[in-house]
Parts: C-alpha cells; sequence; structure tokens
C-alpha cells in the first residue's frame, strides 16, 4: 500500500470518527448527515473496516428501530466480507450485541437471544479493558432484561455499548 492510500483511509477513520464525537454529543442529524456522505463515497464495496465502522456508528444515529437493525446487518456484513482484517474480531461481540438490541425494540425476542448468544460467544475476542469490559457488561445487562419479566425487555435502554 502506498503512503497515499494510506492517509487516504487515514482521513476516512478520522471523518468517521469526527461524525462520532457529533453523535455522542448528542447531534444524531449532523452525524447521520456526515456518515450519509462517508457512506456515499465509500459505498458498498469500499474498504471493509470503514464499511463496518461506519454503518455501526450510523445504526446508533438512526430514529427508527428498523433502519437501524438495517444499519447493524450492513455493518455486520462487512465484517464478514472478504478481505476484512483480523482485528475486526474484535467488533463481533458489539456487533452481535447491537443486532440483540435492535431486535429487543422491535418485539423480536428470539433473534435477539440468537444475536445475544453469538456476542456472548465472540467475549473471547476482547481484551480485558475498559472496551472488552463493557462490552460484557453490556450483554450481561441485556440477557438478565430478555430474562426478566416479558414487558421489560421492550422498554427503553441505554447505549449497549461503549
Amino acid at each position: 500500500m502506498t503512503e497515499q492510500q494510506e492517509a487516504s483511509e487515514d482521513a476516512v477513520m478520522t471523518r468517521i470518527g469526527q461524525a462520532v464525537i457529533l453523535l455522542h454529543a448528542g447531534d444524531r442529524e449532523e452525524a447521520r448527515n456526515r456518515l450519509g456522505e462517508i457512506w456515499s463515497e465509500i459505498g458498498e464495496g469500499g474498504d471493509s473496516l470503514h464499511r463496518c465502522t461506519l454503518a455501526h456508528y450510523m445504526a446508533d444515529a438512526q430514529d427508527d428501530p428498523a433502519e437501524e437493525l438495517a444499519w447493524d446487518l450492513r455493518a455486520l456484513t462487512a465484517a464478514d466480507g472478504p478481505g476484512p482484517p483480523p482485528a475486526v474480531r474484535v467488533f463481533y461481540p458489539s456487533l452481535h450485541l447491537s443486532l440483540a438490541a435492535d431486535y429487543v425494540k422491535l418485539r423480536r425476542p428470539e433473534a435477539a437471544r440468537i444475536h445475544l448468544a453469538r456476542a456472548r460467544a465472540a467475549t473471547g475476542a476482547l481484551g480485558d479493558d475498559g472496551y472488552g469490559n463493557g462490552v460484557r457488561a453490556a450483554i450481561a445487562r441485556l440477557e438478565r432484561r430478555l430474562t426478566a419479566e416479558p414487558g421489560e425487555a421492550h422498554r427503553p435502554f441505554p447505549e449497549q455499548h461503549p
């Protein structure tokens, strides 16, 4: 890879990061707009790490649970596709956790349980650090919600991943 290609890829991740900062600051609409622009540029055939990262955060910027699910499925497709770097494995617990949470919002508990089990099974890729511990804790919280009273699993809950 040439230095120019590396710099270009770094620029994409920087732009995604800037949009994520807006998202975390509460400006969902502007984050959505910026992520949408980047998605249009990189497209379905772009770098798998870029697509996975962007789609994962674009899902968080959605107001409609069905749209959130669609973006989380795009993130998983990018992670599963050809050519993702081995480091993408660390994303699998969070990707499946997000899908489980999406299915809870859409009142599809069986699909949620499937993805929650996949999230739990993938936790071996997580480090013993803040990110890994946060994802494991979020999995445990959602597991408790799904085994709680039937109506409990459908109430709104805070962000599922760090």
